[in-house]
């Protein structure tokens, strides 16, 4: 044709596939607007899967205040939920333990089978839908999110840390894929029994948990308005099993030092009232959400974490993204984000005295706090929700199709 030679040349791409659409029962013995790490992220990976347009059916067990979403923001409500019977889990009593409903999830599941159920937690709830799924030769996933048997130590009952571990490997050898969030669990897990293992690490909402979140407002109602005031903040659980006693002891160096400086406790648990007794003067906040526990994490300059039970640990990387320097032990999520010296500090797992004597060092240089929070937000922003989403995405589809396969 006239003029052919210049028209530009047509460029055609491929569009990716789209994936079928599938029917995932999620089984969770906890949920939000309950505050743990198993929770949020159990329900943003529930968001992320209906943003990809699968149909997620929710187990979980009837809390106080039902009728609550996920808690997440720009999340649906769950394609449907099943509320079962709950009990309130000792020294934990706002949390609740699901109790089994194996007949239940065998008529539920016969009448509209799922395409793959995916175990959140290993508790009664779980093990009957384990069983449930089984007997209907549904395809099943798990998750290894919590070390209950690191906990029994905590409580008097380190005799049931064989007999915990076993029953956890039982459970989760009769799945065809444990998720782990680390390398390094994933190698002590294999180790220890544990087959089927794939790392599906967490994400971190950076829009939420930003610098930008700082509040001298809030800093104000501490007594902290100097700019060279100091706050050192830890966010979790006021229990036996996050090691509270090094963060005091950590504490009580920084303060010799720098007598202003002040301990932000956010958080509850049973060491409430000892720890009150301990440190009147530390500030207790209690439980905090959304942007309010964002206000909190950014309103800080130093965030000391010193639990070793943990699976992962979300409050490392919220206080990454918040733009704070960590110190924590050299393992789970601080193993995994933190380069000792770069974007933070971390010592050998168990080293109480390198633990402290690095947070009074990095308490006493203000630039270096400011420089490793600079580049620990810069870590934070790299482990969006949608990659870790894809990713389990990916696996639940492998679950599927492994199922499906011929003996």
């Amino acid at each position: 044709m006239p003029g052919s030679a210049h028209l530009e040349p047509l460029i055609v791409e491929r569009f990716r596939p789209r994936r079928r659409s599938q029917r995932v029962a999620v089984v969770t013995e906890t949920w939000p607007p309950e505050v743990n790490g198993v929770a949020l992220s159990v329900a943003q990976l529930v968001a992320g899967l209906q943003r990809r347009d699968h149909e997620v059916q929710l187990v979980r067990p009837r809390q106080g205040c039902d009728g609550a979403g996920a808690g997440i923001d720009g999340a649906v409500a769950p394609s449907a939920q099943v509320l079962t019977r709950g009990l309130p889990i000792p020294r934990y009593p706002e949390l609740r333990l699901g109790v089994p409903e194996r007949r239940t999830l065998v008529r539920l599941w016969a009448a509209h089978r799922p395409d793959v159920v995916h175990l959140a937690t290993e508790g009664p709830l779980g093990w009957s839908a384990l069983h449930a799924a089984r007997l209907l030769k549904l395809p099943v996933s798990s998750d290894f999110r919590t070390n209950f048997h690191a906990y029994s130590e905590h409580y008097g009952l380190g005799w049931l840390k064989g007999p915990i571990a076993a029953y956890l490997r039982k459970f989760h050898n009769r799945t065809l894929l444990t998720t782990v969030p680390t390398e390094s669990l994933r190698i002590d897990l294999d180790a220890r029994g544990f087959r089927n293992l794939q790392v599906v690490a967490r994400g971190v909402d950076v829009a939420r948990f930003s610098p930008e979140r700082r509040s001298a407002t809030l800093r104000a109602s501490w007594g902290m308005e100097r700019h060279d005031d100091l706050v050192v903040g830890y966010v979790g659980r006021l229990a036996s099993e996050k090691n509270l006693g090094v963060l005091l002891e950590a504490f009580d160096a920084i303060r010799r030092a720098m007598p202003r400086a002040r301990l932000l406790l956010v958080g509850d648990g049973p060491l409430r009232g000892q720890l009150c007794a301990l440190r009147p003067d530390a500030i207790f906040a209690g439980q905090r959400g959304g942007e309010d526990l964002a206000a909190h994490y950014a309103s800080c300059d130093l965030f000391v974490f010193p639990s070793l039970t943990e699976t992962f640990g979300n409050v490392i990387p919220e206080a990454m993204a918040s733009g704070l320097p960590v110190v924590a032990f050299d393992y789970a999520a601080a193993g995994q984000l933190i380069g000792d010296g770069r974007n933070g500090r971390t010592v050998a797992a168990g080293d109480t005295a390198a633990f402290v004597a690095a947070a009074a060092a990095l308490a006493a240089d203000a630039a270096l706090r400011r420089e490793f929070g600079r580049q620990a937000r810069q870590v934070a922003r790299s482990i969006g929700w949608d990659e870790v989403v894809d990713r389990f995405e990916a696996l639940l589809e492998s679950v599927i199709a492994s199922a499906a396969a011929p003996a």
